[in-house]
């Protein structure tokens, strides 16, 4: 798949780099995993010589070893000895950018937390000494956004203060989504968008992995999940399972009943059997894999909590695949495909809800987006889109079937929310499949 969008993001490392021929900068980089950060950069930089080194799973030492002969070819430079420390090689860097502006992207910067807390005081103390003399751009990329603030925010930590320029890359936008499945399929349809948007999220890696498999049809992008040697079926395993370590079956058990509808504690914790407070916490602020969900104009204090899932794909993965896992161990796919094509129309219909409500806060004039239900859980109101600035704002229902939608039903649920919304114009809207 050829690159798209990101004109924002390219221009703006552009611009730090160029900065960097006078002064050393540093950028981090943050964003979920698959949504093309290493890809950003070596094409933002791709007719310059890149410095690219990953953090792997390795001992400081072994590490050091292999960057080392990293280092030397792109570079062309021998380096003495053999260094044991990353702050070792990132002075021998720094020194050599006093000649010679140097492009650095460390990817998974914060696995380097994981494998030594000390070195980023190393880091930190290297950075400062050497920085006023270096003409460097040093990219610190990472995918777990907590680790990354947690490193770089955290006044404790040494590498407080020390970033010149945030980039949090998102999953591509709902308008930019279509325009890369109109490439592929001129004539797609919005069952197709929707599929494509219900498995993708707009996570690059994702779309890259289906439309180049020649999935961009309903149809074909369900067969492309339910076949072997599908990256789909363990792509959950893979992405998580490194992060939660031995306790990953309590957290993927919780994160598989919200996926399935039950999304209040107490919900989890009658069927869990234990008080999961504090793994929900962890999966909200450590993980950022859930958050919390209330009633648009809820005092932060309510009562009518409950958890989501934050990724489009986690969401299908738990509620079709890694609850059938057996299905999938016996290579019974077409089993696998049937139970997804019998349960898609009713998780579809929560995915296009999912859908407006981004493609809303997309929109430049709006300031708020959010759904409402009342106390009991019920009487909900599916999107409320605010232009605070210009007291606008959209209500609306969405359903896959636009002859379902009962907009009297709307006005009625919303005179509850009414008073604040005095001066507003307020536009009641219908949604469906057919405005994607």
């Amino acid at each position: 798949m050829k690159f798209y969008g990101r004109n924002q993001e390219v221009e703006r490392l552009t611009q730090l780099d160029n900065q960097s021929s006078k002064t050393s900068v540093f950028t981090l980089l943050v964003g979920r995993r698959r949504t093309g950060k290493t890809t950003l950069v070596k094409h933002t930089f791709a007719n310059k010589s890149l410095l690219y080194l990953f953090v792997s799973n390795k001992s400081e030492s072994l590490l050091c070893r292999e960057w080392q002969q990293i280092i030397e070819h792109t570079l062309g430079v021998h380096l003495y000895g053999n260094a044991n420390k990353i702050a070792d090689l990132l002075r021998e860097v720094m020194i050599f950018s006093r000649q010679q502006q140097i492009t650095l992207m460390i990817d998974e910067f914060q696995r380097l937390y994981e494998i030594n807390p000390s070195i980023m005081s190393d880091i930190q103390h290297v950075w400062d000494s050497e920085k006023d003399q270096a003409h460097i751009h040093l990219i610190a990329c990472g995918s777990v956004y907590s680790m990354m603030v947690k490193i770089f925010r955290d006044k404790k930590e040494p590498l407080f203060g020390r970033a010149t320029a945030e980039l949090k890359l998102l999953p591509f936008s709902t308008d930019l989504l279509k325009d890369i499945l109109s490439d592929y399929n001129p004539h797609y349809s919005s069952e197709d968008l929707l599929t494509l948007y219900m498995l993708s999220g707009g996570v690059a890696k994702y779309v890259e992995l289906l439309l180049d498999a020649g999935a961009y049809t309903h149809e074909n992008i369900i067969d492309a999940v339910c076949q072997t040697g599908s990256t789909f079926l363990t792509e959950g395993i893979e992405l998580l399972v490194g992060e939660f370590g031995k306790r990953y079956q309590i957290y993927f058990s919780i994160m598989q009943l919200i996926a399935n509808g039950l999304t209040t504690q107490s919900q989890i914790d009658s069927i869990i059997g234990v008080n999961t407070g504090r793994y929900l916490a962890t999966l909200e602020e450590e993980y950022t894999l859930i958050r919390k969900v209330r009633p648009m104009y809820a005092k932060p204090n309510s009562q009518g909590v409950k958890y989501a899932l934050h990724d489009n794909f986690l969401m299908f993965w738990f509620r079709f695949i890694e609850s059938n896992r057996s299905l999938i161990e016996m290579e019974k796919y077409d089993l696998l495909k049937e139970i997804i094509h019998n349960g898609y129309s009713q998780f579809s219909g929560l995915i296009l809800e999912r859908y407006f409500r981004q493609k809303y806060s997309e929109l430049p004039r709006v300031t708020e987006v959010g759904n409402w239900w009342d106390k009991h859980g019920e009487n909900e109101i599916d999107l409320i889109a605010v232009e605070r600035l210009d007291k606008r704002c959209v209500v609306a229902e969405i359903k896959r079937n636009p002859d379902k939608i009962d907009l009297q039903t709307v006005e009625n649920k919303f005179a509850v929310l009414r008073p604040h919304f005095r001066g507003y114009t307020i536009q009641f809207q219908s949604l469906s499949l057919t405005d994607m």
